[in-house]
């Protein structure tokens, strides 16, 4: 199987010895329509790969900022499904990995196996739910992978060698 962008990415930066640039936005927001264009400007500015956030009415997890910007984006009209044409829409200007950053709640709601092939399909590389964690994922792993993306777990500073080795 052929390397992900992300993992791509990854290897390079290892040769060379140098960190990501990781941008998060939450897509929709200000508008569906200005994504694109705000992903190209973040790609301008040196980003690496783009989490690609997708609006979630409760985002409990996140802080003051991605709660807004969700707030926005929904009252925008920004959906899972909108936000897979978005990066749709990406595609067509630019190769950057994404990283499809969301919940469980809206993933489940998608569907886990139309999530992973409509996410496949639109060019997103990989995927990232915030609340899930990585000692219950393996239903979503094999899922995610079957359909050549990327997961991504998240990992606190307090965590353990042991967790570390299991988010790797």
């Amino acid at each position: 199987m052929q390397p992900t962008r992300i993992q791509s990415l990854f290897s390079a930066l290892r040769q060379k010895r140098r960190a990501a640039l990781v941008a998060y936005l939450t897509a929709g927001d200000p508008s569906p329509a200005r994504t694109p264009a705000l992903v190209a400007a973040l790609e301008r500015g040196g980003a690496d790969l783009i989490e690609l956030g997708v609006p979630f009415s409760d985002p409990i997890a996140d802080g003051p900022v991605i709660q807004a910007g969700s707030e926005r984006a929904l009252k925008a009209g920004t959906t899972m499904r909108k936000v897979l044409e978005i990066a749709c829409e990406i595609r067509k200007l630019s190769q950057i990995p994404l990283l499809l950053f969301t919940y469980m709640n809206p993933a489940l709601r998608y569907g886990l196996e139309k999530l992973a092939r409509d996410a496949q399909a639109a060019g997103i590389d990989g995927c990232l739910l915030t609340d899930l964690s990585v000692e219950e994922a393996a239903p979503y792993v094999k899922v995610m992978r079957e359909a050549g993306l990327d997961t991504v777990f998240l990992a606190a500073p307090t965590s353990t060698p042991e967790r570390l080795e299991l988010v790797a």
